[in-house]
């Protein structure tokens, strides 16, 4: 949120390359941190205080000698750890083998889903995802209220052949109950099988959560073309 200068080494010409508005500044991204005087030990902030204080004042030599301490208290302690056969275990990070590096444990390298994703924050350590999980739901009772309208449509058939075979002989009960097939449950569904089947239409709550989403899926890609327009 502050100006960007082009510095060109052969001639002196410094050029602006960008100039944020003070709009641009207000929709800036909130830090959010934990607290200082929440902070362990071992949290860079707290465990850098004073490399960042001399680095900020302009002091390099005391930066320097601030950033040697504390690799030698790192030495110190792991050397220590060796000499007493104590094994270093990371509560956020594992060595891969194959690259040779530490890895953060909780990464998450799927792509951002606007459609379901509201916010990513950290928590002790660990890197979590606020979801909407509105299409979870909306499968899930869908499929619900589905297997509800299969129930009472197999109910409905049971009733009926129950009904046709006590009014005829009983030498052509057998044959009539054999002859009568009982849908097979079904797992999911899309509407119009539904109603090829002759079930009722989706619930109320179905219809809600349906048209809720194609409102966001409308929105998305306006915002979408929008950055497009703005980008050329």
């Amino acid at each position: 949120d502050g100006e960007v200068h082009i510095n060109e080494l052969k001639n002196g010409n410094t050029e602006m390359f960008w100039n944020p508005t003070s709009e641009v500044r207000r929709q800036r991204l909130k830090r959010h941190i934990v607290l200082f005087e929440e902070q362990t030990d071992f949290e860079s902030e707290r465990l850098w205080q004073h490399v960042t204080s001399a680095i900020n004042k302009g002091d390099q030599h005391k930066a320097t000698q601030e950033k040697f301490v504390l690799e030698e208290e790192q030495r110190n302690a792991a050397r220590e750890r060796r000499e007493s056969g104590t094994e270093w275990k990371p509560l956020l990070f594992q060595h891969d083998a194959g690259t040779n590096e530490w890895r953060y444990k909780y990464e998450d390298l799927r792509p951002w889903d606007p459609l379901n994703d509201i916010a990513q924050f950290e928590k002790d350590g660990i890197l979590q995802t606020m979801e909407r999980h509105l299409p979870t739901r909306m499968s899930n009772h869908k499929a619900t209220c589905i297997n509800s309208q299969i129930t009472r449509h197999k109910r409905s058939a049971k009733d009926g052949r129950r009904r046709k075979t006590s009014d005829q002989p009983s030498n052509h009960s057998q044959n009539t109950e054999s002859s009568c097939s009982t849908p097979e449950s079904v797992q999911e569904l899309s509407d119009d099988d539904g109603k090829y089947l002759g079930f009722e239409s989706l619930c109320t709550q179905c219809g809600k959560e349906m048209n809720h989403l194609k409102e966001i899926h409308s929105a998305v890609l306006s915002l979408q073309k929008a950055q497009q327009d703005i980008h050329r």
